[in-house]
């Protein structure tokens, strides 16, 4: 069940938004198997100047269209999984339109205890729900 906070600046509307939320949606699904409604995604839009996202020294230069992608999931992917999911990722939003070099991801693990889906309860724990691959 991966959380992705999905950050942009303002002026895409709410029908781009709901194209990037679902583009990076779908790559989740088909990369990590995932029932498709464990879809949990918070979406922020920021005035112009407030997402700095420069290169890190890579020699390329983002567009204000920049896309700051947060996925916290559980640990235990390879990191071939995660290569692949970042690939589907740039994939999907390329067919929107938005180049390689603005699609920024920072992918979070943890462990079945640190979620809690409602009522109180971590149901990874109590069996509520099962943990993914295990």
């Amino acid at each position: 069940m991966p959380l992705v906070r999905i950050d942009v600046n303002q002026g895409r509307g709410p029908e781009r938004l709901r194209q990037i939320s679902q583009g990076i949606h779908d790559a989740i699904l088909a990369e990590y198997g995932i029932p498709e409604r464990d879809y949990f995604h918070v979406l922020t839009e920021h005035a112009q100047g407030q997402i700095v996202a420069l290169d890190a020294g890579l020699g390329f230069e983002r567009t204000p269209d920049v896309v700051m992608i947060q996925i916290f999931t559980q640990a235990g992917r390879s990191q071939e999984a995660k290569q692949s999911l970042f690939a589907a990722i740039a994939a999907n939003l390329a067919a929107d339109g938005i180049t390689g070099g603005d699609v920024f991801i920072g992918y979070v693990e943890n462990g079945p205890g640190d979620w809690s889906f409602g009522f109180g309860r971590a149901q990874y724990v109590t069996g509520e729900l099962a943990t993914p691959g295990r």
